[in-house]
């Protein structure tokens, strides 16, 4: 077994900004030269979420809303006394998505469904620039 270890930057717009890195994943398995195996993508931080999606206008816009109704904005969080900042919401979210995601891969291709991405969804409040971890263990 090899352990290779990458990173995908991503500068985001901020709160529900979806970013697909499909494709950065799907790179960095090519360049890693393993042919089968495990890919874990990790975002360091706790307002920030890896997931999977269909990439398209209509699920852009149904997310977030959603999202916002699990942990709207306009409720009390005692995380903003905490802080005195406003992502009480965003540490909610990310926190029932989770911070990792992880696909097989065969064949030097990860593995997904065909209208299935993976994501980046900014959960805070404003712009961020993040720096996303990928682990691939395999041969």
């Amino acid at each position: 077994m090899t352990v290779y270890h990458n990173e995908i930057n991503i500068a985001s717009k901020g709160e529900n900004d979806i970013i697909d890195i499909t494709a950065d994943v799907q790179e960095i398995v090519s360049e890693s030269g393993l042919k089968e195996g495990i890919c874990n993508i990790f975002v360091p931080g706790s307002t920030g979420t890896i997931s999977t999606i269909e990439y398209e206008p209509g699920l852009m816009k149904d997310f977030p809303t959603a999202l916002e109704k699990i942990a709207p904005k306009n409720q009390e969080y005692l995380h903003h006394e905490t802080w005195h900042d406003d992502n009480g919401r965003s540490h909610v979210k990310a926190t029932l998505m989770g911070a990792s995601l992880t696909i097989p891969f065969q064949n030097n291709r990860i593995i997904h469904g065909t209208w299935q991405q993976i994501v980046f969804i900014e959960l805070d409040t404003s712009a961020r620039s993040r720096i996303l971890i990928v682990q691939l263990v395999g041969e």
